[in-house]
């Protein structure tokens, strides 16, 4: 079980780290091109909005929702049904999308306004925002098909493709800053027109993938459809349960748009910072043990799915450890590596590394709520994540209030991780409670290891980097030191894990039989 899930996990990982690769690229060329400013501020907002209900109706939501029904038929159904009920949940999908796309279209200034009021009303910011939210917010529909097509795939087992679409977008928006920004009047707008073109170009890419598996969707509107209703019903809580952390993102640049010029901006390039191992772990886990804790579900395989579980937990302590301290040890020189040139001063190195180590903080808490949700959502409980998700919302947006005066922008990225924290301890407390998850003896020893490899690695890195001449360092030199001292921190992170005796099979745990007896069908209130 575990050989397979680290596989998948690895492929899907590995495809997501070239798309975070090719992102990196990107931005590199945004802070180059474009620097930090006003218009780049407008740009960030324009792309956060639809960017934000991507995440929050269609990879989020929906994914949570299709996947468990989707498991029921296969599981349970004929094959004749399950490709019914496909082409029905295509049909209310891209009409809803659609629906939301042209409203979002028609109504940009106001949400502008509400995702960014500190834009002056009458202000070329306000107004370039508007302009490039009605060419990204259509970015909604075609990703949201993107998703929908590869939640169909993973639950295939047919992981890397939908792992590496993302790829495109980022092709995209690098053609756009490079080709097309020098011959525009406003040359940030090509940037929006990238993220257009990168929503058509991905769609395209999952279509010869779902023809080789025979599950090409034809739209077929029937809302009274049983499976259509049932994946209705669960979205709309599944909304709020795994996606609280970008709502918070989103208060984040909210407040941020009142305080100094380039604040947005700065959230935005340290944001990004973290998504690179929050997407590589966080999003590969996720994609990858939902699928498999739903048909253990379907299946009442109770062990299966408490060792899914115990197992991606695991990891994602073991891997997590090593990025955080990275990420704040390291925090001015990998922005300073990636985006000091040109229009990106030294002032944006030191207030983005700000906020990059306030948010690498709950990078633990982050991906540990892409493993613990499915956890709920498997087993079609969409209740218990929305209300701790509500509860961690408030808790987020009260720091935000109380640290941003002391701390500005970093206060609203500190605010954000304590917040995921609060949800993580929450769910899970729950799904110890109900005893869906059982951990496997050997948490104690697991846990005092990794403490001992990441004090370790603080030390070594805290000690021995010196970046006081990052800034007189040319891009060559600035890559071989970041390398280097990342290569240094790994090794001695791996090192110390080995010198205490972890070895690769404590992960793969198992737990006998006869020590559980649960019903994974008692799905609390």
């Amino acid at each position: 079980m575990s050989h397979q899930l680290f596989k998948s996990t690895v492929i899907v990982g590995s495809m997501t780290l070239v798309s975070r690769i090719l992102g990196f690229i990107r931005d590199m060329l945004i802070a180059r091109i474009f620097g930090v400013n006003a218009a780049t501020d407008a740009f960030f907002v324009a792309f956060k909005i639809p960017n934000f209900f991507r995440r929050l109706f269609a990879e989020g939501a929906f994914a949570h929702a299709f996947v468990p029904v989707l498991s029921d038929y296969k599981e349970q159904g004929s094959k004749v049904a399950l490709k019914l009920f496909i082409d029905r949940t295509a049909g209310a999908l891209t009409l809803i999308l659609m629906l939301i796309s042209v409203v979002g279209v028609l109504v940009a200034p106001l949400l502008i306004l509400l995702m960014a009021p500190g834009f002056d009303w009458q202000g070329t910011e306000h107004e370039l925002a508007v302009i490039m939210l009605r060419i990204t917010f259509p970015y909604l529909l075609f990703i949201g098909l993107v998703a929908f097509a590869g939640a169909i795939l993973n639950a295939y087992g047919k992981f890397a493709v939908p792992a590496l679409t993302p790829v495109f977008l980022n092709i995209c928006m690098i053609g756009a800053a490079v080709w097309l920004a020098p011959v525009m009047d406003e040359p940030v707008v090509a940037l929006a027109w990238g993220v257009f073109a990168g929503g058509v170009v991905q769609l395209l890419f999952q279509i010869p993938a779902l023809l080789a598996l025979r599950m090409m969707p034809r739209c077929r509107l029937r809302f009274n459809d049983p499976g259509v209703k049932k994946i209705i019903g669960l979205m709309a809580p599944a909304i709020f349960s795994v996606s609280v952390t970008q709502i918070n993102l989103l208060l984040d640049t909210l407040i941020a748009s009142f305080l100094a010029v380039g604040s947005v901006s700065w959230l935005y390039y340290s944001d990004r910072l973290v998504e690179f191992p929050l997407g590589i772990l966080g999003l590969a886990l996720g994609a990858v043990i939902l699928p498999k804790l739903a048909k253990d579900h379907a299946l009442e395989d109770a062990i299966a799915f408490s060792n899914v579980l115990d197992w991606s937990l695991r990891l994602v302590l073991l891997v997590c450890m090593p990025a955080t301290i990275g990420l704040v040890l390291l925090a001015e020189p990998m922005l300073s590596t990636l985006f000091q040139y040109n229009e990106f001063s030294s002032r944006d190195v030191h207030y983005s590394a700000m906020s990059l180590r306030a948010y690498s903080i709950g990078l633990l808490g982050y991906v540990m709520i892409k493993v613990l949700v499915p956890g709920f959502s498997a087993r079609q409980d969409m209740k218990t994540p929305v209300r701790y998700g509500l509860y961690a919302m408030v808790v987020s947006l009260l720091l935000d209030i109380a640290l941003v005066f002391p701390f500005a922008h970093a206060g609203l990225a500190l605010a954000t991780s304590l917040g995921a924290f609060f949800n993580t301890i929450l769910l899970l407390i729950k799904i110890l409670q109900e005893k869906v998850y059982r951990p496997v003896s050997g948490w104690g020893l697991f846990c005092f290891r990794v403490f001992l490899a990441s004090t370790a690695m603080s030390l070594a890195l805290y000690y021995w980097v010196d970046v006081s001449w990052w800034n007189q360092w040319s891009l060559s030199e600035r890559v071989i030191n970041l390398f280097k001292w990342i290569l240094i921190g790994l090794l001695i992170y791996i090192a110390t894990l080995l010198a205490v005796g972890l070895r690769l099979r404590d992960l793969s745990v198992t737990q006998k039989r006869q020590k559980i007896s649960v019903n994974l069908h008692n799905i609390s209130d």
